[in-house]
């Protein structure tokens, strides 16, 4: 899981803290013996599974979390077959299963691919693609026929609107809100020359519009905000407001410089 270093008091300190498995190397077999028993589905999908209490360090570095115990895992999830998900989609064979929280809603057909981990209080709509190497956070909501292609990180307390587009290479902080049909994207020269894919950098508290479009390789700076149907070539800095195609950069009324309430 993930969690962000905070400056914004937009949620209550106490907030368990989150952790970002290592390569995703979860150390299953010593963890298997830990594993207490869980409801086996009949009529309809279970819809908790216990985990163990995690406790991280916090680390300065936004790219550096210090894992201290690792999610406990469990027997592969198992839904309503009419219900079309698809939760461990394997993608090379030394994947390893998803790891879910507490109390998640996973709607109708859906994809979550292994070596996926995600906190307490997950939802999603419909149609919703998770690949793998993800980390998500507690309490985030992924938007029916929102794609998620894959190593990506996002924090807690963050809301994804339907039709999203997230590519590799992402990171998504705290209490971040992203409007419908918002477009990221991590390549600079699609399909010419080779470029590493660098996808956005979305800081804690930023609000982003609907029908937006980000250029790769650009930050949104903490709590700015991205009017809709912006098409985003620059990076925003802190509390700025980006507006228009392509977008220009304005400095954020006082009015709303106050945290998302999600």
């Amino acid at each position: 899981m993930v969690r962000f270093s905070s400056s914004l008091e937009d949620k209550p300190t106490e907030r368990r803290e989150k952790q970002i498995p290592d390569n995703f190397e979860l150390e299953y077999s010593r963890l298997a013996e830990r594993q207490s028993q869980r409801p086996v589905y009949q009529q309809e999908p279970p819809r908790y599974v216990e985990r163990q209490p995690q406790v991280i360090e916090r680390s300065n570095d936004y790219d550096t979390l210090i894992m201290d115990e690792k999610p406990q895992v469990r027997e592969p999830l198992q839904f309503n077959p009419r219900d079309n998900i698809h939760f461990g989609v394997e993608y090379a064979p030394d994947s390893k299963p998803p790891v879910i929280g507490n109390n998640y809603t996973i709607r109708s057909n859906s994809i979550i691919y292994n070596d996926v981990v995600i906190g307490d209080n997950f939802r999603t709509g419909h149609n919703v693609v998770i690949r793998e190497n993800t980390n998500i956070g507690d309490d985030v909501l992924i938007g029916t026929n929102t794609v998620i292609e894959g190593d990506v990180i996002i924090g807690n307390d963050v809301s994804i609107q339907s039709n999203v587009y997230i590519p590799t290479n992402s990171v998504i902080e705290d209490n971040v809100f992203i409007g419908p049909c918002a477009c990221f994207t991590n390549d600079k020269y699609p399909v010419r020359i080779n470029y590493e894919l660098q996808g956005p950098r979305i800081r804690r508290g930023a609000s982003i519009g609907g029908n937006t479009t980000f250029l790769s390789n650009v930050e949104i700076g903490e709590g700015s905000i991205v009017a809709a149907g912006a098409i985003v070539i620059h990076s925003v800095p802190p509390f700025y407001l980006a507006i228009g195609t392509p977008a220009r950069i304005k400095p954020l009324p006082d009015h709303l410089k106050v945290p998302n309430k999600l």
